[in-house]
Order: structure tokens, then C-alpha cells, then sequence
């Protein structure tokens, strides 16, 4: 987690939740706000219900913790306005974690990355006035934040100011092989040829 890596430190959460007594290191509330933090960012939907939304050692401390638990379940009932209510409720909480504060802003930017892109898979094509009135926000701050978002190339799609319009360009997963074979058969091309010096002098 304080490297950032936090689909291992999702997983490594995850399978020690039933064996956890370390509570030296912090309490089981802390390991379960730790637990669900780190998988919503880095676990895909299926996942996520099976090991955290579901998960009954995760049920019986979330509602202890404030704001967790619309957190998870707004996120995966897509209630994004409840989403960003909760999310709004967690940053203070975020913020003093000694683990979570250097990784803030990240963290902030990488949850924002997966609720709009969980949004944006539902639609080829939506007005940016209908996803500020899912989450709650004016259009200014969604075509802002979408900006930015696409401009980073965290998002796939692009915005018609003039329509106020969100077109998805999700890529393809058959496209994305063909140009990894293409990259991969070029080097292996450009080895082949310097070996081939090598061996003519």
C-alpha cells in the first residue's frame, strides 16, 4: 500500500481477513476500511461482490465504520450521487490514515477513474447534463474532471462540447492484441537483424 500498489495489497488484504489477530498494528476496523479502500480500485465488479460486498467478516464491521459501507454498495448499485456523498464523507478519514495521506490525491484521482468509468460502460453515447445529474455535480465540474480524466488517457471517450455529448471509444480487446503482436513481432524483428550482424562479421 505505501508503494501504491494496491491490487497486491487488495489481495493480500483479502486473504488474510479470516485469519487476522494482528492487532498490534491496528484494529480489525482499520484492516476492514483498509480492505475495502484498496479493492474498490483494483478489483472488477464480479470480484468485488464476491470477496468484499458479500464477504461476511467484511458485513459485520462496515457499518461500524462512517460512510464505508454506502462507499462499497452505492459504487456497485451505481447510486453515484450516494457514491460521491460517501466519498466526500471518507476524504477527511482518508486524509489523516498515516498509510493512506502521502497517496491522497491518487487515491482520489484512481476511485474517481473507476466510478466514471463503470458509468461510461453502460452508454456509446450519454449528455454530459444527464452524468451531472447521476452524480449529483453541475455539468461544469463533470466536463472539467471528464477533461482532465480523458486528457490523461484514463478515460476512453471524447467530448462534444457542441452536442454536450460523451461518445465512448472503448478499445476493442481483439484491436489491443493485434497492435501487441504487431510491437512484439517488430522486436523481435529489429533482434533478429542485429543478430544476423553480429554473426556476418
Amino acid at each position: 500500500m505505501s508503494t501504491r500498489n494496491f491490487k497486491k495489497a487488495a489481495n493480500l488484504f483479502l486473504d488474510s481477513i479470516s485469519t487476522f489477530t494482528t492487532y498490534e498494528l491496528f484494529p480489525y476496523d482499520t484492516f476492514i476500511f483498509y480492505t475495502v479502500l484498496t479493492s474498490i480500485i483494483s478489483l472488477d465488479r464480479v470480484s468485488l461482490k464476491q470477496k468484499v460486498v458479500d464477504a461476511p467478516e467484511i458485513l459485520t464491521v462496515i457499518g461500524k465504520i462512517p460512510y464505508l459501507s454506502d462507499f462499497l454498495n452505492s459504487l456497485y448499485d451505481c447510486h453515484y450521487k450516494s457514491f460521491f456523498t460517501a466519498f466526500a464523507g471518507l476524504t477527511e478519514h482518508i486524509k489523516l490514515d498515516r498509510y493512506l495521506h502521502p497517496h491522497f490525491r491518487y487515491y482520489m484521482r484512481e476511485v474517481r477513474t473507476v466510478v466514471y468509468s463503470q458509468f461510461l460502460e453502460s452508454y456509446k453515447s450519454v449528455t454530459i447534463e444527464a452524468m451531472a445529474k447521476a452524480f449529483g455535480v453541475t455539468v461544469d465540474f463533470i466536463d472539467l474532471e471528464l477533461s482532465r480524466f480523458i486528457a490523461a488517457g484514463k478515460l476512453h471517450c471524447k467530448i462534444d462540447k457542441v452536442a454536450g455529448v460523451l461518445e465512448t471509444n472503448r478499445p476493442d480487446a481483439k484491436n489491443a492484441l493485434y497492435q501487441a503482436t504487431i510491437k512484439q513481432g517488430d522486436f523481435l524483428l529489429n533482434r533478429i537483424q542485429k543478430l544476423s550482424r553480429v554473426i556476418d562479421l
